[in-house]
């Protein structure tokens, strides 16, 4: 049950909130137990491990929302059956899902920012000093996401897809006793195995394990095209500049999830960027190689500024409501004017927590890393505006530009601190890290809000969650290089993402002058784009089909991608645009359970594609 574009475009957030309570708010059925939190803490400990390989190999870190649903589901369904439990609510599997994520993400700085500073200066952190630094980053995280949550996911309904498509998978899972809810279960199993096959499929050792290697697909179904020419742009072959149809259908299904405006939006920023801006650039050397890593190093800073302008604009255009967001922390207020005083994240905590633990971070980043008293106070403020470009991208794709937003803190600090590349690398980590576990944190309270339950279960439950993974994770990681630094950004640990940050640490240490003037230039442009486009979108109260931060984050991701994501929010649009018996078949998958279709192509092709990156390791450690 869910509001329509309609009226979310005209109710007011009082209406919104009532709305929500009266028909959502499951009261007090069971939530945040303490089998939730130990499972969940339980299944975040290995699925950071997962997390922490996949950072090493690709840069990347995955979502791990609707893999830990259905896994303790199914853990027990199995328990109950045997006699050995009951079988836990749904709200209690999403508060376990809250914190099982919370433990996922916990790796993401151990491949980026923090063995970036190890790389730089050649000295190995002491572990109980990341472990303690990651923790209070990820704690500040949450802290910053409490004042946010009443905007981008009670009054804008933003999709989060990814937590969209998990609080779809637990509402399948846990309603399945009537007839539609069987329906709605068999679609999503039938949808998560073909998803499911399609990754085994296309995974060419686990087919010749099979003997059936002959029968593999391609990773991309392009790679037929390229076997008889080879397509290009004034000299730049096509593949180069990451146009391909990847065989997976996980990133499709998450465009459907997303909808046709942010779709657009990434197709037209990925056309402009990789197509027309990246062709012209490399013929001319302004772009030294090719592929997705290359053009990035360019295309970020138009890309970012896009975003930033767009998610400020629509943040504060709207001022009465943010007013109105911090006139509830004081409770005399909000026991007058809010119906879910007694439900929401209390706001005072925020205002508490965030000074404190601010205070704490500026002072271990004075003791740990040499960070200045000022420049660590500077990056606490600065962290809460790029949590409102995260949280924008996340709401709207499920994908968190950290790594472009770090590097938009060290083009600052390359002005505030020029020539301290240690400084550049651990402030850029404090701002990118904050808005992950922000955006992270909104991400896991969206299938909260679906199915009524109580924000504040989930924030304690990431909290939970954060001290999990960074338990398991950072020792894991430690034991991985024996404190061989060398053998980061090894043939044996590539650490793209590593590799990246020490990359725009070490140039932009020469102040901002090193940026090519084209980079600069697109800085502006990207500016006064990204302002124009949510002006236009507010003047025509959301109609217009594109939004800044879609086309922005298009510049920040490969061509691939954003085409993937595309393709699946046009296939759906079109489905509801053509598509008009309610009773038909067609109808009733592509239209009415759209959202369990994608969720359950999410689920199987991730569970199956994190097992066979296990599988086709070599070794863990």
């Amino acid at each position: 049950m869910h509001l329509s574009d309609e009226q979310i475009r005209t109710m007011s957030l009082e209406e919104k909130d009532r709305w929500w309570l009266d028909r959502v708010y499951k009261g007090d059925m069971p939530q945040l137990t303490v089998r939730a939190a130990a499972t969940g803490m339980g299944l975040g400990l290995i699925l950071s491990l997962t997390n922490l390989y996949i950072g090493i190999m690709t840069g990347w870190t995955l979502g791990v929302g609707v893999t830990s649903v259905i896994l303790s589901f199914s853990l027990f369904k199995v328990l109950s059956r045997i006699g050995l439990g009951s079988e836990i609510t749904m709200l209690e599997n999403n508060a376990m899902q809250s914190v099982a994520t919370s433990a996922g993400y916990m790796t993401a700085p151990l491949v980026s920012s923090v063995s970036a500073y190890m790389v730089v200066t050649g000295r190995v952190i002491p572990m109980h000093q990341t472990m303690i630094w990651i923790v209070m980053l990820a704690i500040l995280g949450v802290l910053v996401a409490f004042p946010l949550k009443r905007r981008f996911i009670n009054d804008e309904q933003l999709p989060f897809p990814e937590g969209r498509a998990a609080g779809i998978v637990m509402e399948d899972l846990h309603n399945s006793g009537d007839k539609q809810g069987l329906f709605k279960s068999k679609l999503l199993a039938a949808s998560a195995g073909i998803s499911a096959l399609i990754e085994v499929v296309s995974d060419k050792a686990s087919m010749t394990c099979m003997g059936l290697r002959h029968l593999a697909l391609p990773d991309n179904l392009d790679d037929y095209l390229y076997n008889f020419c080879a397509p290009s742009i004034l000299g730049t072959s096509l593949r180069n500049l990451t146009v391909s149809l990847e065989t997976s259908v996980v990133m499709v299904a998450a465009g459907g999830l997303m909808g046709i405006k942010t779709g657009l939006s990434l197709l037209v920023g990925a056309v402009i960027n990789y197509l027309i801006l990246a062709p012209i650039l490399i013929k001319q050397g302004i772009i030294q190689g090719t592929g997705f890593k290359n053009i990035t190093m360019w295309a970020l800073w138009g890309g970012v500024a896009m975003m930033t302008s767009a998610s400020l604009y629509a943040f504060l255009s709207n001022p009465r409501l943010l007013l109105r967001s911090f006139r509830h922390i004081f409770p005399s207020a909000v026991k007058k004017e809010d119906v879910l005083a007694d439900i929401e994240l209390p706001l005072w905590v925020f205002v508490v927590g965030i000074p404190i633990v601010g205070l704490v971070i500026i002072l271990l980043g004075h003791a740990f890393f040499g960070i200045g008293y000022l420049t660590g106070l500077i990056a606490v403020p600065l962290a809460f505006v790029f949590t409102l470009i995260a949280v924008n991208a996340t709401g709207l794709t499920s994908i968190t530009p950290t790594g472009a937003l770090g590097k938009l803190t060290q083009l600052t600090y390359s002005v505030l601190a020029p020539g301290n590349i240690t400084t550049n690398i651990m402030t850029a980590g404090i701002t990118g890290e904050v808005a992950s576990n922000a955006s992270n944190l909104l991400m896991d309270i969206k299938p909260g809000y679906m199915l009524g339950g109580k924000p504040r279960h989930q924030a304690v439950g990431h909290v939970l969650g954060i001290f999990a993974g960074a338990a398991v994770s950072v020792p894991v990681f430690y034991l991985m290089f024996h404190g061989d630094i060398s053998l980061l950004t090894s043939e044996q640990f590539p650490m793209p993402g590593t590799q990246v940050w020490v990359a725009v640490a070490t140039v932009l240490t020469r102040g901002l002058e090193s940026l090519h003037p084209t980079a600069r230039w697109a800085i502006v442009a990207g500016a006064i784009l990204g302002l124009a486009l949510e002006i236009t979108n507010k003047k025509t109260r959301g109609r217009f089909p594109l939004c800044g931060t879609g086309v922005g984050l298009a510049f920040v991701i490969p061509f691939s991608t954003c085409l993937a994501m595309f393709l699946g929010a046009l296939s759906f649009w079109l489905l509801k645009k053509t598509l008009k018996n309610p009773d038909g078949r067609i109808y009733r998958i592509g239209v009415e359970n759209q959202e369990t279709v994608c969720a359950g192509a999410i689920a199987g092709g991730s569970i199956v594609g994190i097992i066979i990156i296990g599988l086709n390791a070599k070794a863990f450690f």
